[in-house]
């Protein structure tokens, strides 16, 4: 079929040749593309949007043929959560508790100690009524031991392929999205779990932690003097060996017994010398556990970089592990099995993601334990090889040894078990106690019940495939209307009612409804004909509307369409005749017409008749969607609503011809009725109308005041000369001898006056000097002499006595404010003293003071310069200021001139002094602030970057923007203001003295290399809080 371009002009070439008041009702149907012939399956590859009688790839393909029962539903066959035979159960990681997983399928597959476990007392008796467990109420364990028989049970006999362990990590209180160091994890579970078991009174429970896990050894020191041992006895449940440098575990091993020798400042105090002496000390393992645990310490804390990081060295174990050689006693067995290795997936120390494989004491078969996820690994074998792939290497990783028969290496163990080899073979299965099983039993058939439901439901989404495909069957082959009645439904409905993955919806067919209620004839491209006998059964059982019959054409859309195409084709050949028009004088009764309307009255037009014409292009996508863009923001709606029109350049604001005849031009009746084709709503100014009243009246006033305002200007500027060229100014700290008194104004109201006298047409005239703004509330002044030749210089101005004599008669003075000189006789020699009247007022004066001080302390948003320095040398930032000012920069330097209508109350007001008077010190400050803002403004040098801060915020929270703009880690940030160090990192920058334009300047350490830097940075950015609030530290 022809593209969609083709079609759309085949369907309205007949508008070329046809007036509007000509158009038929087949003209309509050529609009609407009624009788276009319909596409062929097989022939047409693609949907034809263009024509509304094309079926052919609407999404039939899939029903068309034989259809798989499997593809008819969305559900998971229920089976696949069920356990597999001869298999374990998994453990749901519940965000972050792969760590917990592991450890707990370590300790399920240690028989004893599960053994023990179910032997302890519940209180499941009391959930127990009669001979069974209460139905209406969940089982919920109520201390650790209870959580872990339910668990232990559950993965023993559970029928489910994965069980959730929320209930056991809710009572430890951990936080399941904060992912824990796994050692610490150990240790702090098995001590919490000895400490309660040691209450029981059965002694095969009471001491199952010591007799499977617990070891002894004793530190010895021996004096190289006298030869006397000192032994210090101690438990250990775990042996910590160091790797670093290391690459068998039998050398960890070897060096966590070595001998250490106590010399110089570490020698020791020997109680039979009775002095020091020198020494050697070393740990003598005295007796192993049943289960001997081994960590390894993979994670070391970097004391270059001050936070732990990970060792990623290949270590090698064996199968079989001999600890007699090691062992103080020799005699006894002391020849070990690997049971369990527990892997750390990942470069960093502070991410990754922890697995363990397990040996089954009873088959002796190995198992890989990820989370809800159970392997059996092949030939009863341990195999590590994927798990040591996952992890990427530095570049200086060494390459992975080779490993001989019944031994192992790799770079991720960070803790290997170990069972004590006995010539006796495993028990038989451990049972689990009645009770425990009776809630086994009863989650099993919730499970099974799941599953039945799960299985119906697959059933129904089946049953309910099949009568959709006899559906479609049998409707899409009466889907074409031919000559039959027809109506009109969106494609977009079409293909949701072909698609098997959405439920099918009511029919709506709003969207495609034009201003008449009717059809658009531009949205047909996203409508299909159809049979009216279709129409009826989707009507009937999927309901919507309205329906879009053959009565649903619009022909005042069609005519309207017309007039507007016949515009456009004609709309090059009136240009041409209106600029000819235009050339000609116009003779008799003409039209007024803006220049710029008739300098861009074509291409207005062309944007009227494309807006006409294509009212649609908004809504060619989604049909059931609205045709408006509501989220459109209202200020681009407004631009787009004060764009003028044609002719409306010429309008005064009261809605009349406009005054100035150099913005319009008179044109002929015949070049005006060609343009009123095209802009029939502009509005008509025949040459006879007379120019707007009202504009005229404005007029001339204005004139008079501009001639006012001119007249005001020179008159101030020749009574104060001086002022206003600012020539020939007294100073206070210089003060000049040939008078004793000075007066004071606003500096705000000297260049408010000088804009005015420069301008004086588009500025107004300054009526008030308004010296409010310099007194405080209680009307004395708020500054001191002092700080008037100093920081506050820039906010007043000195007046000369002849000066103040002109300003009092030209403008209205509110409050005088004078400094004078005398000289006080009765001391020695004489001393000079200036008195200001009115005094100032120390209470507003070092309130304000404070409030400076406060604003400086208590900022959001506010921003800081950070410099880097390269070689301990700085850019000084004041050396050449106009070579690092950008253009940017001194634009905004400039000053800013008000906008129409803003104005001062001080100078612009002639009465309401006392109102004015509450408000004068706010005025004040405020006034001050832009002052002391324009005064420090910042320049930036080459090497410096802007921050966004707050006074609130602390010194490790602006480190960790300085390392996003810099690349540079908190710990190799060196920060200083002022030459003070910034060193406290908890401490906010508005104690640390870090106001507002402030430069800091950072010294970077070299980064150091071996460490996954920005991922374990972004990590400790946050507190390490470890277990901390946690049911293991007894919270």
């Amino acid at each position: 079929m022809a593209p969609r371009l083709q079609l759309e002009k085949a369907a309205w070439r007949w508008a070329e040749t046809v007036r509007p008041e000509e158009v038929s009702q087949e003209h309509i149907e050529t609009a609407y593309r009624i009788w276009l012939e319909p596409c062929i399956r097989g022939v047409c590859r693609r949907n034809c949007k263009g024509n509304p009688n094309c079926l052919v790839g609407i999404g039939e393909h899939i029903w068309l043929g034989e259809i798989d029962e499997n593809s008819f539903h969305n559900i998971d066959d229920p089976n696949c959560e069920r356990r597999k035979k001869n298999s374990f159960v998994g453990l749901t990681n519940l965000g972050a508790t792969c760590y917990v997983n592991t450890f707990l399928q370590v300790w399920f597959l240690n028989l004893e100690l599960r053994q023990a476990l179910y032997l302890c007392p519940s209180t499941c008796s009391d959930y127990m009524m009669g001979d069974g467990i209460q139905e209406e109420k969940d089982y919920e364990p109520q201390t650790i031991c209870e959580h872990l028989q339910y668990l232990f049970a559950l993965l023993q006999n559970s029928n489910r392929r994965y069980i959730d362990p929320s209930g056991f990590v809710k009572a430890l209180g951990l936080d399941t999205g904060q992912q824990q160091d796994a050692q610490e994890f150990s240790k702090l579970f098995m001590s919490l779990l000895e400490d309660t078991l040691s209450k029981q009174k059965n002694p095969d429970v009471r001491n199952i932690v010591q007799q499977q896990f617990c070891g002894e050894y004793a530190y010895v020191t021996v004096c190289n003097q006298c030869g006397r041992e000192s032994k210090l006895l101690s438990k250990f449940y775990e042996l910590e060996l160091n790797i670093q440098g290391h690459k068998q575990l039998t050398d960890c091993i070897s060096e966590f017994l070595k001998e250490e020798r106590l010399e110089g400042d570490n020698r020791y105090f020997c109680e039979n010398c009775q002095s020091k002496q020198n020494a050697t000390r070393k740990i003598r393992l005295l007796s192993l556990p049943c289960t001997l645990n081994l960590q390894l310490m993979r994670f070391v804390f970097d004391r270059q970089t001050g936070h732990k990081k990970k060792l990623n060295t290949y270590i090698g174990f064996s199968e079989i592990l001999d600890m007699e050689p090691y062992v103080e006693h020799k005699g006894g067995s002391y020849v070990y099995e690997l049971s369990a290795v527990l892997i750390h997936r990942g470069v960093s120390a502070y991410s990754g993601h922890y697995i363990a494989h397990v040996k089954d004491p009873q088959s002796g078969e190995w198992y890989k334990f990820n989370d809800e996820d159970i392997e059996k690994m092949e030939g009863k074998k341990l195999q590590l090889g994927i798990e040591e792939d996952l992890a990427e290497p530095s570049k200086s990783q060494t390459r992975k040894p080779k490993c001989g028969k019944g031994t192992h290496c790799s770079r991720n163990a960070y803790m290997l078990v170990y069972r004590l080899q006995t010539q006796e073979k495993p028990s038989t299965t451990v049972q689990v106690p009645a009770f425990l099983q009776e809630l086994v039993d009863r989650d099993n058939s919730k499970f099974e019940e799941w599953c039945v439901e799960m299985a119906e439901m697959r059933k129904q989404s089946v049953d309910k495939g099949k009568a959709k495909h006899e559906e479609v069957k049998e409707l899409y082959q009466r889907l074409p209307a031919g000559a039959e009645p027809y109506e009109f439904v969106s494609l977009e409905w079409l293909q949701k009612w072909l698609d098997e993955s959405t439920p099918t919806k009511p029919i709506d067919n709003h969207a495609c409804l034009c201003s008449h209620d009717k059809l658009h004839p531009d949205k047909i491209s996203i409508m299909k004909r159809i049979s009216e006998y279709a129409a009826d059964i989707f009507y009937s059982r999927y309901g919507g509307g309205p329906r879009l019959t053959v009565k649903a054409l619009c022909k005042e859309c069609v005519v309207e369409r017309c007039r507007v195409l016949r515009l456009k084709n004609q709309l090059n050949e009136d240009y041409k005749t209106v600029n000819n028009l235009l050339k000609a004088t116009v003779k008799g009764e003409g039209f007024w017409v803006g220049k710029s309307s008739l300098r861009s009255w074509r291409q207005l037009a062309l944007e009227q008749l494309d807006e006409q014409d294509g009212d649609t292009d908004q809504s060619n996508g989604k049909v059931n969607g609205n045709t408006l863009n509501k989220d459109e923001p209202k200020d681009e709606r407004k631009e787009e609503e004060e764009e003028l029109n044609f002719n409306e350049d010429i309008l005064c604001p009261h809605g009349e011809l406009c005054i100035s005849e150099n913005e319009r031009r008179l044109v002929s009746q015949e070049a005006w009725s060609k343009l009123q084709q095209y802009f029939p709503k502009a509005p008509e100014f025949p040459s006879y109308r007379e120019c707007c009243s009202q504009c005229k009246i404005l007029e001339r006033e204005g004139e008079e005041n501009e001639a006012l305002h001119k007249m005001i200007a020179n008159e101030q500027k020749t009574s104060l000369p001086n002022l206003f060229q600012d020539k020939s100014r007294p100073c206070l700290s210089n003060w000049p001898e040939d008078t004793d008194v000075l007066y004071i104004v606003s500096q705000f109201f000297v260049e408010e006056w000088r804009k005015f006298v420069r301008k004086p047409t588009r500025c107004s005239p300054v009526s008030s000097v308004g010296n409010s703004a310099l007194l405080c509330p209680h009307g004395g002044l708020m500054f001191t002499f002092a700080s008037m030749t100093k920081e506050d210089s820039k906010l007043i101005a000195l007046i000369w006595p002849s000066e103040w004599q002109m300003i009092q008669k030209l403008f209205v003075v509110d409050h005088v404010i004078k400094i004078t000189r005398t000289e006080v006789n009765d001391v020695n020699p004489s001393e000079t003293q200036y008195i200001s009247e009115p005094k100032l007022c120390p209470e507003c004066r070092e309130g304000l003071l404070c409030q400076q001080q406060r604003d400086l302390r208590e900022y959001t948003q506010a921003t800081i310069y950070v410099h880097k320095v390269v070689d301990n040398k700085k850019v000084m930032k004041d050396s050449a200021p106009e070579l690092n000012v950008s253009s940017s920069e001194a634009e905004e330097d400039k000053e800013e001139a008000k906008p129409d209508g803003e104005k001062d109350p001080d100078f612009n007001q002639s009465n309401g002094g006392t109102k004015r008077q509450k408000i004068s010190h706010q005025n004040y400050i405020a006034y001050q602030k832009q002052v002391i803002r324009r005064s420090m403004r910042h320049r930036k040098v080459r090497g410096e970057k802007a921050l966004l801060v707050s006074a609130n915020q602390t010194l490790k929270e602006l480190k960790i923007q300085i390392m996003h703009a810099f690349s540079v880690a908190p710990f190799d940030q060196n920060l200083s203001i002022d030459g003070k160090i910034l060193t406290d990192d908890c401490a906010t920058l508005g104690t640390l003295g870090v106001i507002p334009e402030s430069v800091i300047l950072l010294k970077a350490d070299e980064p150091i290399a071996d460490y996954a830097a920005m991922d374990d940075v972004m990590q400790v950015c946050m507190p390490e809080e470890g277990f901390k609030g946690t049911g293991l530290l007894g919270h």
